[in-house]
């Protein structure tokens, strides 16, 4: 047996027959066109772009209604790729300069540009390099006629093994059919990994050359949670994941139980679980979980893979549409456009920027110099929407009061509009704020005397607070939610917010960590919104918790030294796992 150690990129156990991806979908060779052939390459080469085009749009829009937010947004930049003119538009004008064939002009555009990409020092840039190679695939395998020769369809379920996993190839592969991702690259942030937790489906990346030492008929054994690779392994080993895999899914039918149940301690104590959305039809899911509420709807989704913005009209119905969806299942908070760093929005017109994670983004780019109107509208749209169900405002990347005092003044003028217009709206409709810099946790009490709420956004919260990028996969050890910074910036901000009698929520991923969960019902936070799939197993583990029990927990985390030593304590003196 040969076993192969990467990165856990997405939990479960996966046992099966690889499947090897080929390392290329189409043939990048040179050919020579004569002049009278050149107009036409270029027509043909513009067809297949327009062809990707629409099928990433139904990608995206799938990926959306199936609550899929990070892989809609993955697809949402390859839209952007595929109509950015300093891609698209040089091979083209290298088809007429060099009189040569789509295929290869293709391909040496891409080399190029991911050549340049990865000897930035920009990570954001870097990560685009993993993009750019599938668009580029996408349009060569087209042009080739090679497209519809790639498997995806297996007489058995199989293990996929390659260099990378293409988004838009994993977008239309059969999950019953497929049981794990194994792939060379990539960290926890990357492509393949996201898509991975997205289909609930085991994945291992960052495994160096595995595409090329194993070959399609190998058993493969996935360890989803030691971040393992096992290729022919003993019958030892294949009975004893055989019943790990069954004990799994056990645990999974268990979950169903707790569907329908009020999320409550041991000894008594509520606390509000609710989901991430990113679009009306995402709503349905409140109901299908048994969530109580939406945590957080990004809006930006509604903005984003458009020439222009949308309307107020656009904005108000795709509001209305999620808060009637849930009526009386739980308030909708709904965070103000959060754009900037990672996802762009041509039509804004936004600059480039060598550091955008640190720029002109989310609260930032709404305040700055000629947007108030566009965030006005908005605003509108959000307190129309209020009359319908129980709606609340947040904006993200507050850092200053001074921030919070200026959105609130384009709330109040927006509301003064409504009333202006003889437009309804709930004018005692509650605002809070997302705490993900470190300065807004630092001055919360401060801030939480001007706000109704506290969302602690972990995802930006630990990056900023650790300096490390997280799309960085050198720096990905730094990505550590249980971190004593991290941790005790959470406590601040909760103890600063309950001393003003004010209610505290976290829409991060850590919202949904099982270790983390123990922690946060010992601090007190209030309301927990993560994905529909992580609701249930919270559920569960928070009806076994005793949170008198979990506050002592609490002042000894809080004096540890690591984030490793905190996660063994939890494991050792809290949970079971198998």
């Amino acid at each position: 047996m040969n076993e192969w150690v990467g990165i856990a990129a997405s939990s479960g156990y996966a046992l099966g027959t690889a499947y090897v991806l080929p390392s290329a979908l189409y043939d990048t060779s040179r050919r020579g066109l004569e002049a009278h052939e050149i107009l036409a390459e270029v027509g043909r080469f513009e067809a297949k772009v327009e062809q990707s085009i629409k099928d990433i749009e139904l990608l995206k829009s799938d990926a959306v209604a199936d609550n899929k937010v990070e892989q809609a947004a993955i697809f949402a930049t390859h839209l952007s790729l595929l109509r950015d003119p300093e891609f698209v538009g040089e091979v083209t004008q290298r088809i007429q300069d060099e009189a040569s064939n789509a295929e290869a002009m293709l391909h040496e555009v891409t080399e190029e540009l991911i050549t340049l990409f990865e000897a930035m020092d920009n990570e954001v840039l870097k990560e685009r390099c993993s993009d750019l190679r599938d668009v580029s695939a996408r349009i060569g395998s087209y042009l080739s006629g090679e497209e519809e020769k790639l498997q995806t369809e297996f007489p058995e379920p199989v293990i996929m093994i390659g260099i990378d996993l293409a988004p838009s190839l994993t977008a239309k592969l059969d999950v019953s059919q497929v049981t794990g991702f194994a792939v060379d690259v990539g960290g926890k942030t990357s492509h393949s990994a996201i898509i991975a937790r997205s289909l609930g489906i085991p994945a291992v990346v960052g495994l160096k050359d595995i595409s090329s030492s194993i070959q399609t008929g190998d058993f493969i054994i996935i360890d989803g949670y030691r971040g393992t690779v096992m290729v022919n392994p003993s019958s030892e080993v294949i009975v004893a994941y055989q019943k790990l895999k069954l004990d799994e899914d056990a645990r999974l039918a268990r979950y169903e139980m707790y569907r329908e149940l009020p999320t409550v301690t041991a000894d008594g104590i509520s606390v509000q679980l609710a989901i991430n959305i990113a679009n009306p039809k995402d709503a349905m899911a409140v109901k299908k979980v048994g969530a109580e509420g939406v945590g957080l709807y990004r809006t930006e989704f509604l903005f984003m893979d458009r020439k222009e913005m949308p309307s107020e009209e656009e904005q108000y119905y795709a509001y209305k549409a999620a808060v009637t969806a849930i009526g009386e299942h739980g308030p909708v908070i709904i965070r103000t456009l959060d754009v900037g760093g990672d996802k762009e929005i041509p039509y804004l017109q936004q600059s480039k920027e060598s550091n955008p994670f640190l720029g002109y983004r989310a609260i930032r780019l709404c305040l700055g110099s000629g947007n108030a109107d566009m965030f006005k509208m908005q605003l509108r749209a959000i307190l129309r929407a209020s009359v319908h169900g129980n709606v609340k405002i947040m904006y993200p990347m507050i850092a200053t009061l001074q921030e919070l005092r200026a959105a609130n003044h384009l709330l109040k003028e927006a509301k003064v509009e409504l009333d202006a217009m003889g437009v309804s709206y709930d004018d005692t409709i509650e605002v809070g704020i997302m705490i993900e810099v470190p300065a807004a946790a630092l001055i919360a009490d401060q801030l939480s005397k001007e706000v109704d709420f506290f969302s602690i956004g972990t995802n930006d919260l630990v990056q900023y607070t650790m300096a490390a990028d997280r799309m960085n996969e050198q720096v990905a050890y730094l990505t550590q939610p249980l971190h004593p910074a991290v941790l005790r910036l959470i406590d601040q901000v909760i103890r600063a917010a309950h001393t003003q009698n004010k209610w505290v929520g976290m829409c991060g991923e850590m919202a949904g960590h099982p270790v983390a969960i123990p922690i946060l019902i010992g601090m007190g936070l209030d309301e927990f919104s993560m994905s529909p799939a992580a609701l249930l197993p919270a559920r569960e583990l928070i009806s076994k918790l005793n949170c008198s029990e979990m506050v002592e927990l609490v002042r000894d985390v809080l004096q540890m030294e690591s984030a490793d030593e905190i996660e063994t304590y939890v494991k050792s003196n809290v949970l079971e796992f198998d």
